[in-house]
């Protein structure tokens, strides 16, 4: 019996195969002359007709091929047995591509971009995770005597620049005292703690910093406590458009929904951990407008801290070993990147 399931799964891996590559129904005939299972025509019907039953296969129209269901991608990807490996060249080209990046938004960006291209779907990708941001410094630079500009640097590679009116002029030691003091409250600690930090300062700063620290760390505060993990990076949303009949009446709604950010980041939700690769197929996929598409998602990191979620969207028919090799690849890329920043 474990011998009959298994010709079943590979004639359903033959109809999943085909399918992806051609866009047209599978029939018994084409299986037994594309893929040397040993058996004939004859048994192929036979697996065919139970796979159908079973919900794995359907039959869009008289046609006699069938296509996979929803039930028969999941079959097929909870069964890979191995992942296609990206070659060596693809490895470089992504190594250097998202190396060349000038800051964490240019590293997201040339993310987006080099997922879209790989995978041929829409790409997008979270900004890191406000909760597992670390703050490594806080320049501080005079604009004008009485104007600063305070540049934050986290250890994902955020780099947010505010400026601050002073109201009055300040000397250079003024300017390296305040420095002193903002680094003391901030470097190394999460944003969220960092905040509190900043907000008491001016309590216990001298008198003569207390109206300077008051106007810069109201500033700051609203940097710091400012939520990135609700900015995305879209990518590739013209890829959905070169197969049109893979949304049958829906593709204006996967494009709609696509415009709407808190559904993209729904759609990332799953991806809890750096590494680990989730699929939503069709139907699996909460939001309504997004059941024709299947997601491809997994959160990027560096060791076990998850700093955001990246993914790509995509019909159903979709190569899945190649996408998640690709998915996985750029992810740990742009975990390695922004770790070492």
């Amino acid at each position: 019996m474990a011998n009959t399931d298994e010709r079943r799964f590979e004639v359903l891996r033959a109809i999943v195969a085909d399918y992806v590559s051609n866009q047209e129904p599978v029939g018994s005939k084409t299986i037994v002359e594309r893929h040397n299972l040993g058996v004939s025509s004859a048994t192929v019907r036979n697996d065919m007709a139970v796979l159908e039953e079973e919900g794995y296969i359907a039959q869009p129209h008289t046609s006699a091929g069938r296509i996979p269901t929803d039930k028969g991608y999941r079959l097929f990807v909870d069964r890979l047995s191995e992942i296609k490996p990206l070659s060596p060249a693809e490895r470089r080209a992504i190594t250097s591509f998202l190396d060349s990046g000038t800051d964490l938004d240019d590293v997201l960006r040339r993310s987006v971009r080099l997922l879209a291209q790989l995978t041929r779907q829409v790409a997008v990708v979270q900004y890191p995770m406000l909760t597992n941001t670390v703050a490594r410094h806080l320049e501080v630079v005079p604009l004008t005597p009485a104007r600063l500009m305070l540049v934050l640097i986290t250890d994902s590679g955020r780099v947010d620049q505010r400026t601050v009116d002073l109201g009055d002029v300040v000397t250079e030691e003024t300017v390296l005292r305040l420095r002193t003091v903002l680094n003391g409250a901030l470097s190394g600690r999460r944003l969220m703690d960092a905040a509190t930090a900043v907000a008491e300062l001016p309590e216990a700063a001298p008198a003569d910093l207390r109206d300077h620290l008051t106007r810069i760390c109201t500033t700051l505060v609203e940097s710091l406590v400012e939520h990135p993990e609700e900015r995305i990076v879209l990518g590739g949303t013209g890829n959905l458009t070169r197969n049109v009949a893979d949304f049958p009446g829906s593709l204006r709604q996967v494009l709609e929904a696509l415009e709407e950010q808190v559904v993209v980041l729904k759609l990332l939700a799953a991806a809890r951990n750096p590494g680990a690769v989730t699929v939503l197929i069709g139907e699996e996929n909460e939001d309504e407008q997004m059941r024709s598409t299947s997601v491809v998602s997994i959160g990027y990191g560096r060791n076990d801290m998850l700093l955001g979620g990246m993914g790509v969207v995509g019909p159903t028919r979709m190569d899945y070993p190649g996408t998640i090799a690709a998915v996985r690849a750029v992810a740990n890329y742009v975990g390695q990147i922004l770790s070492g920043r």
